[in-house]
């Protein structure tokens, strides 16, 4: 037991390593994460922050129940915000205005459920935009929405209907993880294709062009992000069982509740 803890600090002390190696040698540039501040009109940059703000008191009830039936899952909630932040901050500028990077949250949406991690991604987001200027306050709902819910949901609902139908766990986390990688940028797109329409095609073909730029680049970090979160996974699974037993207890729970 003992041994097993001190692997699971291990990864974590990792984890926060490179978060801090990031924050002090990240470049500063004019792109955001996912959508520079002030960008959006007002008006949209309001309705994605009313938008975003019910999941994100949904997601702090839901914590608080999962920490109230095992204490200990705050090890693994630190574990999937330092996953998110590293894996997020690692962008390749794309659309102007934005930028393309692995996201990190369809770990959490597999092993917490997509609820936490309308929190944990949102304060990801928060840290990222006043300590590494990616995103801002006005567009940080439109932003959680895409990357802390649009993601995590997608990516828990492919991992529950493909473990329901095939029972193959690592296809299942690694379609997981991409899938959420992906889902954050098509509703980026259409985010920007909402306040920015084509004066030609519309909406549609702004939504379009938005989503084909953003595929060069996001489809090979969705496969890479896929494979590194199946890579985690395996980790834990041999490493620190103790700690997914209680998650799974502590969420079993937390639905009974």
């Amino acid at each position: 037991m003992r041994v097993r803890r001190y692997k699971f600090w291990g990864v974590a002390a990792l984890v926060a390593g490179f978060t801090v190696y990031l924050l002090m040698n990240a470049p500063q540039t004019a792109y955001a994460m996912h959508i520079m501040e002030g960008f959006l009109p007002i008006g949209w940059a309001v309705f994605w922050w009313a938008l975003f703000l019910p999941f994100f008191a949904l997601g702090v009830r839901k914590i608080v129940q999962l920490t109230k039936e095992a204490p200990e899952l705050k090890l693994m909630l630190g574990l999937a915000g330092a996953f998110t932040f590293v894996l997020s901050a690692l962008k390749l500028p794309s659309v102007t205005g934005s930028s393309s990077h692995p996201t990190g949250t369809g770990f959490g949406a597999i092993v917490l459920g997509p609820l936490p991690m309308s929190v944990i991604a949102s304060i990801v987001l928060v840290f990222q935009a006043f300590l590494l200027a990616h995103g801002g306050v006005t567009t940080l709902g439109a932003n959680a929405f895409s990357m802390a819910v649009a993601g995590p949901f997608a990516g828990y609902a492919v991992y529950k209907l493909l473990m329901r139908l095939t029972d193959k766990e690592k296809l299942a986390i690694f379609s997981a993880a991409a899938l959420a990688n992906i889902t954050t940028y098509l509703v980026t797109s259409f985010q920007l294709a909402l306040a920015f329409p084509s004066a030609q095609g519309g909406m549609l073909a702004s939504f379009l062009k938005f989503g084909s730029i953003f595929g060069v680049t996001q489809i090979p970090l969705a496969i890479t992000e896929g494979l590194l979160t199946v890579l985690l996974w395996n980790w834990l699974k041999s490493y620190s069982p103790h700690e997914l037993s209680l998650l799974r207890r502590g969420m079993k729970g937390a639905r009974q509740s």
